[in-house]
């Protein structure tokens, strides 16, 4: 109990009061430095000393267990560490002698793929053992890095330093801070380890709706946890093979959707075949190299800059430069100027907005006859299939012209802004608390939207589904809490890099590549934002030929891939870091798979009186709902629905406000029911995803409501900080209705 009023305090009370630290500690602004490290080691200092005071508890292993030899695996992991740095010295000197970048990024994506395949084919299995929780035979310190490959997903590798680049500390344009992302995603796991890893794993169980089915009894608390794991695994893994797509057409100068496909093939050869026990000693492997894809630039932009690699401990001398730099940037007549530019292109689009069907007949018309006037002229072919283009773009009806003008005007509103929109990246929180009335506001929603998302990616990492399966596979309870420490522990190593990445990343950025000339801009540039534009766009707005901060936009998902050629290291670092990206994506989607097939066939399917089907049937079924799942999640990822971070952090606020009430709720309370499980699982995902519903553009559009939707301004993504309390309150008055439940076998309600 201590150990969780410790977490509270850390997680909570120091950051509402973050604006008052306002102290300089050995040359770090201590509400910056606890934020984006302090409170880390603080979380991974609880974990361990929990799992350490109760080491003895349940330490035993299963009668019966056959346990793998530790000697054996450490030798076999120090050798394919070794062989991993062989590989890399081979390819840097490849490079050097003078091997094209095709051939060492096709290297890199094959080699990668043929490990994980090559793993995924020796570890294949039927026994359900082994295909659901790898026969609990994981030592904690594999477990452990697997369940970090496992968790670091596309949006903690590729996405995290982008969003702290964006965002900063306080966060821009309504999304939160960035160092949220910090808090909240390491934070959770002293919730896992402290109240529901052990005790989930104690129970001998396969799946998270296997507790559900187990500790409420009825199929309808296991049917509808199985639901919730499928939606909220869904929406995650659709950003993994994004990602999975971005990286694959950019090593290999493929189409998106063709590198999806190639991704999705490396997916499926490690869960399909083997399940949890090939995923798990793929996560292994992945690990390894996403975490030295991770470290090697940004240590190497640290040296660079600082002189010293250890870029955690140095970082802090660049954030007053970056401050200086962004006020020379405010003041500056050429940013002002961009600046005027693109307010005049969003009041053009407001204009627009004001008739959108007279609006999009004049711009039809417009575009129709400048193509005729080009073709009586017989204009160059270029410019005809130019203006061909441009009609074709056009909006095909009066709502898509709605909401892609709105768009429009939006994005040029957010860069007519000083600094393109972006908050000082050191600056606690946006507004002032005793400024003008405004300023009071924006403060308040600022901190509050901290706060929100703080709350739901705790509680959401608590719950996934995913997540909880991985500490199903040790050998005892009292090795699933080392293993949460342990996990925490390899997840800190790229937590504490990310916020030092995206400081460096925008030094560089301020200071090397703003005020160039067009025509010096390196050549990655144009060839990121032939990839896809929407990651990377460069503008001479204003006609001078240089370079302005206003005028170059870099996507949140591009910021670490672009890492190595912003800082100038060799390509075969590149090609490194499209592996790890490749690594997190793959890792986590291997993951996020399995938990939705073996949803779908395992407890979905195989109930009642078919349970006593052949176990061999239960695994090919799942393996064939995975095979599905897969095909459909790559569907939706190639219409390329939104960013990558916007999708995963929906699905923790699905996840929390789905499982973490009734979960808690039955491992610590007796008194909670069956129809409190149900109702408030059903309640807290009905009001989530409502809340997300209804502030989507086009909902709302369709709906003809106008305004925002937001309640107390909390944006979307936290949506589970409403549906969480709502979905506990109806657990509680629902149990206390009832009389006292009494647990039996599962059956039909």
């Amino acid at each position: 109990m201590l150990l969780l009023l410790l977490w509270a305090l850390l997680s909570f009370g120091v950051v509402f009061f973050a604006r008052d630290l306002t102290w300089v500690v050995a040359g770090w602004p201590l509400n910056y430095w606890f934020c984006a490290q302090g409170v880390v080691l603080c979380y991974l200092l609880i974990v361990v000393v929990y799992a350490w005071r109760r080491r003895h508890d349940g330490a035993d292993a299963e009668p019966g267990q056959v346990l793998p030899s530790r000697r054996r695996l450490h030798r076999n992991f120090g050798l394919y560490v070794v062989c991993l740095l062989a590989f890399l010295g081979l390819m840097a000197w490849a490079e050097s002698r003078g091997m094209s970048r095709y051939w060492i990024g096709g290297i890199f994506l094959f080699a990668t793929f043929g490990l994980y395949a090559s793993i995924g084919i020796y570890c294949r299995t039927s026994d359900p053992a082994e295909y659901y929780v790898a026969g609990r035979r994981i030592p904690p310190i594999y477990n452990g890095m697997a369940t970090a490959a496992d968790w670091m997903s596309a949006a903690s590798f590729i996405s995290l330093a982008g969003g702290l680049y964006l965002n900063g500390f306080s966060g821009s344009n309504g999304q939160p801070g960035g160092l949220a992302y910090i808090m909240g995603w390491t934070g959770g796991f002293c919730l896992v380890g402290l109240l529901i890893a052990p005790r989930l794993r104690r129970m001998q169980l396969y799946t998270v709706p296997d507790f559900f089915g187990v500790r409420y009894g009825g199929r309808w608390p296991r049917w509808i946890a199985a639901g919730a794991a499928v939606l909220c695994s869904f929406t995650y893994v659709v950003a993994q093979i994004y990602a999975v797509g971005l990286i694959t057409s950019r090593l290999t100068g493929v189409q998106f959707e063709i590198g999806i496909l190639l991704g999705l093939g490396g997916v499926l050869v490690c869960s399909f075949l083997g399940g949890m026990r090939a995923v798990t000693w793929t996560q292994v492997a992945q690990y390894v190299i996403l975490i030295l894809a991770f470290l090697i630039p940004v240590s190497w932009l640290a040296y660079k800059q600082l002189g010293n690699p250890l870029a955690p401990l140095e970082y802090g001398q660049q954030l007053p430069k970056i401050a200086a730099l962004e006020q020379q940037l405010i003041e500056s007549p050429s940013e002002r100027e961009v600046q005027a530019i693109y307010a005049q292109r969003a009041a053009h689009f407001g204009n627009m907005l004001e008739d959108v069907p007279r609006t999009l007949v004049l711009e039809r018309a417009a575009a129709q006859a400048r193509l005729r006037q080009l073709q009586a002229e017989r204009a160059d072919p270029s410019l005809v299939r130019k203006a061909g283009r441009e009609l074709a773009a056009l909006p095909k009806d009066e709502a898509t012209a709605r909401e892609l003008w709105s768009h429009a005007r939006q994005d040029n509103l957010e860069r007519a802004q000083p600094l393109a929109g972006m908050s000082p990246h050191a600056q606690v929180f946006n507004g002032k608390p005793d400024g003008t009335a405004a300023e009071r506001d924006s403060f308040n929603s600022s901190r509050l939207n901290f706060l929100a998302l703080i709350f739901c990616l705790m509680t959401g990492t608590a719950a996934l589904p995913h997540l909880l399966t991985r500490y199903y596979t040790t050998p005892s309870v009292a090795e699933a809490r080392s293993s949460v420490a342990w996990s925490l522990f390899f997840i800190a190593l790229l937590y504490l890099a990310a916020p030092a990445l995206a400081v460096l990343v925008k030094f560089e950025v301020m200071s090397q590549l703003v005020g160039q000339s067009f025509d010096k801009l390196p050549t990655w540039i144009a060839q990121w934002a032939q990839v896809d534009p929407s990651l990377l766009q460069v503008t001479d707005v204003n006609g001078d030929h240089i370079l302005q901060f206003a005028e170059l936009r870099l996507g949140a998902d591009l910021v670490m891939l672009a890492t190595p050629e912003l800082g100038g290291l060799p390509y075969v670092v590149s090609g490194l870091v499209a592996a790890g990206g490749l690594a997190a994506a793959l890792s986590t989607a291997d993951g996020l798979l399995l938990t939705m097939g073996n949803a779908l066939a395992h407890d979905l399917y195989f109930r009642g009186a078919r349970d006593k089907a052949d176990p061999m049937v239960r695994v090919l079924l799942s393996k064939f709902a995975l095979l599905l799942l897969a095909l459909a999640a790559a569907y939706v990822a190639a219409q390329k629905p939104a960013d990558i971070l916007a999708l995963v952090s929906a699905s923790f606020s699905l996840a929390a406000a789905a499982f973490f009430p009734a979960m808690v709720a039955g491992l610590f309370w007796q008194r909670t029911t069956r129809r409190a499980a149900v109702a408030g699982m059903l309640t807290g995902l009905g009001v989530t995803l409502w809340y997300m519903l209804v502030n989507v553009p086009l909902v709302r559009g369709w709906l003809g409501w106008g305004g925002s939707g937001l309640w107390w301004g909390i944006q979307p993504i936290s949506a589970g900080v409403f549906g969480l309390p709502a979905g506990a309150l109806v657990v509680w008055l629902v149990s206390l209705l009832q009389p006292e439940p009494v647990l039996v076998p599962e059956r039909g309600l």
